[in-house]
């Protein structure tokens, strides 16, 4: 039975990615030959959105990290050199910023405003 997600990111800069995730963000990794990282997440949940006019097509992933705090979270990842690309925003489902990483492009940080039981947060 599945037991958990295994989640990419393809990066021109991969190792540096790998690099910026264990040292900047904290994530605990295993290095399985050559440098080659494989992470170990925190908890996990998972959504499906519909698509629409103006919105992501069918078939599109998306990844991206929560936290309980993130005006806290956002200071402390501030303080460790990391740029981000605009400031939080609320988006119904919680507050929303995004930050640069290796290889040139931005993942999204978000504070939920639900609860994993379904009430709201």
């Amino acid at each position: 039975m599945i037991r958990g997600v295994h989640t990419m990111f393809y990066s021109s800069q991969a190792e540096e990615l790998r690099k910026f995730l264990r040292d900047v963000i904290g994530f605990s990794a295993t290095d399985v030959g050559d440098g080659w990282l494989i992470f170990d997440l925190p908890e996990a949940d998972m959504g499906c959105h519909p698509t629409g006019e103006g919105q992501w097509p069918s078939g599109t992933h998306a990844i991206s990290f929560y936290c309980d705090d993130i005006e806290q979270t956002v200071a402390e990842l501030k303080a460790r050199g990391v740029e981000f690309t605009g400031p939080v925003e609320d988006c119904g489902f919680g507050l929303v910023t995004h930050f640069k990483v290796p290889g040139g492009f931005a993942l999204q940080l978000y504070q939920p405003l639900y609860s994993k039981n379904g009430s709201a947060g």
